[in-house]
């Protein structure tokens, strides 16, 4: 492809609505258009790597014997009426009436539409495992696009459903899936860890996210320094402290604490250290009751966990007004002692002695409180968020570690959840009903190629893994006024392209240093650089993208050279992951 022909105009300036360098590069390399918040035109270099990606994509999934669909977009309310989703998924779901008055949704994600196909089809279990797939535009709406294609409200998406017999086949066909993930995203020449995760709005028994490691990751991601185990911060487990024997228990007793709410606040006027104090977090549930949750001080909560352990779909923070009803004191200043409503309490606290806790009562707090002697916990589990360094909860030797993460898929569990719900069922070996046991699995191709990027760059640009670069090949043309230098560089385009390597030739008549400069920030793995100078000397030179390594070649060999050089970074690429 000609760069004279290409529709391909490169930023010299950081635009001043990228935010993260991902956004600001896609932006800068011409990759893709914002249209409206979190909306964007996909251009021609960008649609390259995303189709390069759907490729390998592709690849993977039919290799695992999935076979592959297109969904509508647009979703009638009905079936989400009956997963019981339309009301629950809430404002992110984008509905509006058709001319008729009927109710619509742009899809967010297909479970229903997938279960209402299945279920049309579906009679008998001798049609079973079967796991379909499509690659489509899906629609959220965030309340806060942000960071281009790392969080988008319309985004392309790979969504695959399985449909099995029973748990046992079901399980077989998730971790098929899961790694199958894993080759894809090796494919694409992407450090990644696959963590347990908490499942959300899609539901299920267990899932995992693959998430690309990343310094400018959203996620926080736990992994233990001796076994396998790793999770993202809101799933992963926290171990149960060891019993302690306690000393004596001294005398409960009332301080003043004037102004003193935060935990390092009230700890340094106190002269005790966080670790002492019991934190209070007052919780609004569903039916506007309130509960307890209790965590030592240098800990946070875990509304996850909470969340997951009550059953609930929703937990909030109460407000001011809640916690004055609920305590009897102003927020900054709960504590359990006296209190009349549920109290959750982390396995740490179970722990503690003579600690100091809110008194529910304004620039006061209670000192030498003892669980169980001053107040009574309905409950006690794992509550909190997990932290770097602490103990791994499945092994003895190891620690956690703690990474950034961009997540790019999951795979769920989903079992009976919508198959039940929506009546998709077969009928067994003995002829009797049973509903398909389902999982569900997403890749967010847009944000994978966005998050290659936060993996890959340095301070002049991309720098592209191999097998999802745009093109292989950036050839430069130096002097396109000399006729010697213009037919080198065509027979080497021609010579390129004959092996089978894409190749964007800059024809451009412009200033070299400009072509150095686009050719650096689009990234691609090889530059090949045709000017008089060399020319004189029979050679042209080949420059590695990733390490700016460069080397003379006469034309003729360089077509083998680009390939070896090719096929060199494909192995570096896999030794990095």
């Amino acid at each position: 492809m000609r760069m004279s022909r290409y529709l391909l105009n490169t930023l010299k300036e950081v635009p001043r609505e990228a935010e993260t360098l991902s956004h600001q590069l896609m932006l800068r390399a011409c990759m893709i258009k914002k249209i409206a918040a979190g909306i964007y035109t996909y251009m021609p270099m960008g649609y390259r790597v995303i189709r390069k990606i759907e490729g390998i994509i592709r690849e993977e999934l039919d290799r695992e014997g999935c076979i592959e669909l297109l969904m509508p977009a647009v979703q009638p309310a009905e079936i989400w009426k009956e997963s019981k989703r339309w009301d629950f998924y809430g404002k992110e779901l984008l509905r509006f009436k058709d001319r008729k008055g009927a109710d619509f949704c742009m899809g967010p994600t297909h479970e229903e539409v997938i279960t209402d196909v299945v279920r049309r089809e579906l009679k008998s279990y001798k049609q079973l495992p079967l796991n379909l797939y499509q690659i489509q535009s899906k629609f959220r709406d965030e309340i806060r696009p942000r960071y281009g294609l790392m969080r988008g409200r319309e985004f392309i998406m790979k969504d695959a459903y399985s449909f099995d017999v029973n748990d046992e086949a079901s399980e077989k066909s998730y971790w098929a899936m899961y790694h199958a993930y894993a080759r894809i995203f090796h494919r694409c020449g992407l450090k990644f860890r696959a963590v347990e995760a908490d499942s959300g709005a899609i539901g299920g028994s267990y899932t995992h996210e693959f998430h690309v490691l990343a310094d400018t990751g959203e996620d926080t991601v736990l992994s233990c320094s001796h076994c396998d185990y790793t999770a993202n911060i809101e799933k992963a487990e926290c171990r149960k402290p060891d019993h302690i024997e306690h000393g004596d228990l001294h005398q409960i007793e009332k301080k003043e604490t004037p102004g003193k709410k935060s935990v390092d606040d009230v700890a340094e006027f106190l002269a005790v250290k966080p670790e002492a104090l019991i934190k209070t977090m007052i919780f609004t549930l569903e039916d506007d009751t309130a509960i307890a949750v209790l965590v030592r001080g240098d800990h946070e909560v875990n509304e996850v966990k909470v969340r997951n352990y009550l059953g609930l779909n929703a937990l909030e923070l109460a407000d001011e007004e809640a916690i004055q009803s609920a305590t009897g004191g102003p927020s900054g200043f709960s504590g359990p002692v006296g209190l009349k409503i549920r109290i959750l309490a982390d396995f740490a606290v179970q722990e503690m002695s003579n600690a100091v806790t809110g008194a529910n009562e304004k620039d006061m707090h209670w000192v030498n409180v003892n669980p169980e002697r001053d107040f009574k916990v309905s409950e006690y589990g794992d509550f909190r968020l997990a932290q770097a360094k602490e103990r791994c909860p499945r092994c003895e030797e190891g620690r956690y570690q703690q990474f950034k993460g961009i997540e790019v898929g999951q795979v769920f569990r989903l079992g009976t959840k919508y198959s039940e719900s929506m009546n998709c069922k077969f009928l067994d070996e003995n002829g009797k009903e049973k509903p398909a046991v389902m999982g569900c699995y997403g890749i967010g191709v847009g944000r994978t190629a966005a998050a290659a990027i936060e993996q890959n760059n340095d301070e002049n640009g991309i720098v592209w893994p191999v097998n999802i670069a745009p093109f292989d090949v950036m050839l430069l043309n130096l002097d396109i006024q000399d006729d010697a230098v213009n037919e080198a560089a065509l027979d080497l385009y021609e010579g390129l392209r004959k092996e089978g390597l894409d190749v964007l030739y800059d024809d451009r008549d412009v200033r070299a240093g400009f072509k150095f400069k686009d050719a650096d920030l689009i990234g691609l793995p090889i530059q090949v650089i045709v000017g008089k100078r060399g020319l004189k000397e029979g050679l042209a030179e080949v420059k590695v993208r990733r390490n700016g390594e460069r080397v003379k070649v006469s034309p003729q060999d360089i077509p083998a050279k680009v390939e070896a050089l090719l096929n060199g970074l494909k192995e570096q690429e896999e030794q990095r992951r």
